[in-house]
């Protein structure tokens, strides 16, 4: 029997990247946890939205969230309202600055 590697760890730093791409030191758990809820919340809100991948990127107090989907005028919304609205939603969540990216 050969040995079975995990598809997404095989793959990092070869043709993917980190789904999470920053380091802390002192609130390393607190970030991770934010980051679970982030993904939880923005899955759970758009589950109809075809969403492929979120990547969430930290630098200091800034928090930049890329959503990857194949509909985003769902997320969009009339007018960019969806964004607005989601923003809120999403920075009851966090204490950071959040930017986001679809």
């Amino acid at each position: 029997m050969g040995q079975k590697t995990h598809p997404h760890g095989f793959r990092l730093g070869v043709n993917r990247s980190w789904a999470s791409k920053w380091y802390e030191d002192k609130n390393y758990a607190r970030w991770l946890h934010e980051d679970q809820k982030l993904r939880a919340a923005i899955k759970k809100k758009f589950a109809h939205a075809g969403i492929a991948a979120i990547d969430i990127e930290r630098a200091a107090n800034k928090a930049k969230v890329v959503i990857h989907t194949s509909r985003p005028g769902i997320i969009i919304g009339k007018r960019g309202a969806g964004v607005d609205q989601l923003k809120q939603d999403l920075q009851r969540l966090t204490e950071n600055e959040l930017f986001i990216d679809i």
